[in-house]
């Protein structure tokens, strides 16, 4: 065969490149728990295809950090040697994700611990508080951009003026109106596309459930990497820099002639419990990671996050046989249910099971909202 000229190749600076491992070395994200030590994902991320570079700016504050929210998530504890069975093929797509600068698509069924990715990455490779975007059916693209508060500026407005000793006139009342930065706050998807020097992580959860809609309009969001606020861009000439309020406790950017345009793309990571398509258009644009069913490994490890290694190894074994047993049974249970009995076993002194196998069939219940069996006594 021929060898392919070097043209047709691409620029050295794109081509992946393998490290010590035998991996290529944008193979960073790794499953492990373990956050980045002496490095930070920027210095480590190589630079996005020429399509997917981004240049937004000025570059916004860091992010916080919520260790409080990635403890009650994952948990506290790091379970030794572990490595779940799906780690490999998560982190190929995490990575692929990172380099390509593109979506998530995590499907599976409820209660395997999809959301769970988006704290996993952003606190392996230590890039602060997660962004999360709750989709409903009332959901729509500009919730999560931002949000205007005109109805509150008009009657402070009105209140300076009474306060002055105006009555209100329209358009001849002299009395300016408050800042109109104010009044804006950014939602999650809008903070997340802020310039950052590292990216967001953004969890857009339970995507399935939006109207029919929202997944076309996340298109060209994701593809440009940028949007307008009307309100701000009207105004650009008498406030071309407007300071708004961000989905960050307290947070706060600047806004530029009423563009947001990304710096780092962010790490999105939608859930859905697949039950609807999503148009084919938007599918080819995201990276595609089907959940597997947790095992018993998987779940000893995860109670040990949570609980420690002593409790899990005392009490995992019959626990976790009876709730994968009751799991196939009832058509897949939760992974909050199995914690749930975890924590109860936990209140009983060692040896003293007496009456948890009841609660533990009042918590084990089929998620479809039909009531489990009643045991004979």
């Amino acid at each position: 065969m021929t060898p392919p000229d070097d043209t047709s190749l691409p620029h050295p600076e794109f081509r992946p490149q393998a490290g010590a491992s035998g991996r290529p070395r944008w193979w960073i994200y790794r499953g492990s728990g373990e956050p980045l030590h002496d490095t930070t994902l920027g210095e480590l991320l190589p630079p996005p295809p020429p399509w997917r570079a981004f240049d937004g700016g000025p570059l916004v504050d860091p992010p916080p950090d919520d260790e409080e929210e990635n403890v009650r998530r994952l948990g506290g504890h790091q379970p030794a040697g572990y490595a779940p069975r799906a780690a490999r093929t998560e982190a190929d797509l995490v990575n692929a994700a990172l380099l390509l600068r593109r979506p998530l698509l995590v499907s599976g069924r409820p209660g395997t611990g999809k959301s769970s990715l988006a704290y996993r990455i952003s606190r392996e490779l230590r890039l602060g508080r997660v962004l999360r975007w709750h989709i409903t059916s009332r959901t729509t693209l500009q919730r999560g951009l931002y949000e205007y508060d005109a109805i509150g500026r008009i009657q402070d407005t009105a209140a300076l003026r009474a306060a002055a000793g105006e009555a209100p006139r329209g358009e001849d009342a002299r009395t300016s109106p408050p800042d109109i930065g104010d009044y804006i706050q950014l939602g999650p998807l809008g903070t997340a596309l802020l310039p950052h020097a590292e990216p967001r992580v953004l969890l857009i959860d339970e995507l399935d459930k939006s109207d029919l809609d929202l997944a076309n309009d996340l298109l060209s969001v994701f593809e440009d990497g940028t949007f307008t606020i009307p309100e701000l861009r009207r105004a650009r000439r008498r406030n071309p820099v407007v300071r708004v309020q961000t989905d960050d406790p307290d947070g706060e950017a600047d806004i530029v002639a009423g563009v947001v345009r990304c710096r780092a793309f962010p790490v999105v990571v939608m859930t859905s419990n697949s039950e609807r398509e999503f148009p084919p258009a938007f599918l080819r644009r995201c990276l595609l990671l089907q959940m597997p069913e947790p095992g018993d490994e998987d779940l000893a490890a995860m109670a040990a996050a949570h609980f420690g290694d002593g409790l899990a190894e005392e009490r995992a074994g019959t626990l976790i046989a009876d709730f994968l047993k009751r799991s196939r049974e009832r058509g897949g249970l939760s992974i909050d249910q199995l914690l749930n009995s975890f924590y109860l076993a936990a209140s009983r002194p060692s040896g003293n099971d007496e009456g948890l196998l009841g609660l533990t069939e009042a918590i084990w219940h089929r998620l479809d909202g039909t009531a489990p069996p009643v045991r004979p006594e």
